[in-house]
């Protein structure tokens, strides 16, 4: 393996910098760097990039080949070993191993590789470890990433195929979604009763980027929902657009962070809740700025409400803003001993304050007129959308 340096190596704070700024292009279990700093309280899976000397020429990244700005480092693995160890002891909740693509795809997963090596050999590190696989690498190098991470991932980015040809020029469907299949088949090969080996036992995850070929929401859930039942995915994260040059195929302004809650809000209903994406938005539209999804469905089908909450089926249950999975799973035991009553709701965990509206309790409704009221809207305003990348805790499994 060569030993790569930094070239006019910075000072250690000053790495740290330079990862962070490199890691805002490539979201995982986390969407923030952390400091090699204690922390009493660590919240997301920190993020250790390898390099930001990138071959490939992304529109829309600060690491891409053409950025004359970006002063380019890329570490030896046992350096990169060492800082993830580092932070993954700090914060408690592991690490995620990343990198831009440095020489090509398969030299570079090399030095992921043996990145995973120190770190479990050497290092004997058993904690949480999520790496990147990069697109196109040998399915050999994916075996092996795989045996050594907890979690690996290939990052779709975009929302359309033809953005490859536009935006992302040296990437293509075929070298994104072979090592999606690839890790697929693999999970399922190794990880079958019997074998010895764990092959990356938490699973896959994707990114995809928002709004950097002005898409609407509906593409962009078509697509995840496509990428659930395809892979098996554990999570598809939503990285918003934010320009880094000036280019005619990239829109001039910034995808704005509500619109990735939404995202996240509409993914959790396909997820979870096993809702597809033309019942969330039948045309091909943007979800709404001030309502969330589940409860734009219910005020865009009026019609089936108010369900009887001792008589509704579980699919009807949770399409009652305000119930969730588990919450209507507990009002189906409770049927189970005898009637539901208003008064046994707020000990569900129901939410009356947006639920209201669209039940009956033993033929009684509660929300007075206001399911026929044209103020129904906005007693539904969602939570502020929020002016931060923090959308929300990200679970490791």
């Amino acid at each position: 393996m060569p030993n790569l340096i930094f070239k006019n190596p910075p000072s250690a704070e000053e790495k740290i910098k330079q990862m962070q700024e490199s890691a805002r292009f490539d979201l995982g279990d986390g969407d923030e760097m952390v400091c090699l700093a204690p922390s009493n309280n660590p919240k997301r899976v920190p993020k250790v990039f390898l390099s930001n000397d990138c071959v490939f020429d992304c529109a829309y990244c600060g690491c891409r080949r053409s950025n004359a700005n970006a002063r380019r480092y890329t570490h030896t693995p046992a350096e990169m070993a060492d800082i993830a160890v580092k932070v993954a002891k700090i914060s408690a909740r592991g690490v995620f191993i990343t990198s831009a693509i440095h020489k090509n795809p398969d030299y570079t997963e090399e030095l992921i590789i043996e990145t995973l090596r120190i770190i479990r050999n050497e290092h004997r590190y058993a904690g949480y470890v999520h790496a990147k696989i990069m697109p196109g690498a040998d399915s050999r190098l994916i075996r092996e990433a795989g045996f050594l991470a907890d979690r690996i991932s290939v990052n779709i980015e975009l929302p359309k195929s033809e953005g490859y040809k536009t935006i992302a020029k040296q990437k293509n469907k075929k070298n994104i979604i072979a090592p999606m299949q690839t890790i697929k088949n693999m999970i399922q090969e190794y990880n079958a009763a019997g074998y010895p080996k764990r092959f990356a036992r938490s699973g896959q995850t994707t990114q995809m980027m928002v709004g950097a070929m002005r898409e609407t929401d509906k593409t962009i859930i078509t697509l995840s929902e496509a990428l659930y039942k395809t892979f098996n995915m554990k999570r598809v994260y939503y990285s918003p657009f934010s320009p880094v040059q000036e280019c005619d195929c990239l829109p001039g302004t910034s995808t704005p962070d509500w619109r990735a809650r939404r995202l996240y809000q509409a993914d959790m209903l396909i997820k979870q809740y096993d809702i597809g994406a033309e019942e969330i938005l039948p045309g091909d539209f943007d979800l709404e700025y001030d309502i969330d999804p589940k409860a734009a469905m219910a005020l865009n089908n009026l019609g089936m409400f108010p369900v009887e909450l001792n008589g509704a089926d579980y699919e009807t249950l949770i399409r009652v803003p305000g119930i969730g999975t588990a919450s209507a799973m507990k009002i189906l035991k409770a049927r189970r001993e005898g009637r539901v009553t208003f008064e046994m709701l707020k000990p569900l965990g129901i939410s009356l304050k947006r639920s209201v509206f669209f039940f009956t309790v033993n033929g009684r409704y509660f929300g007075g007129k206001m399911l026929d009221s044209p103020r129904l809207r906005s007693r539904m305003a969602a939570d502020p959308p929020v002016d931060e990348r923090r959308f929300e805790q990200l679970s490791l499994y």
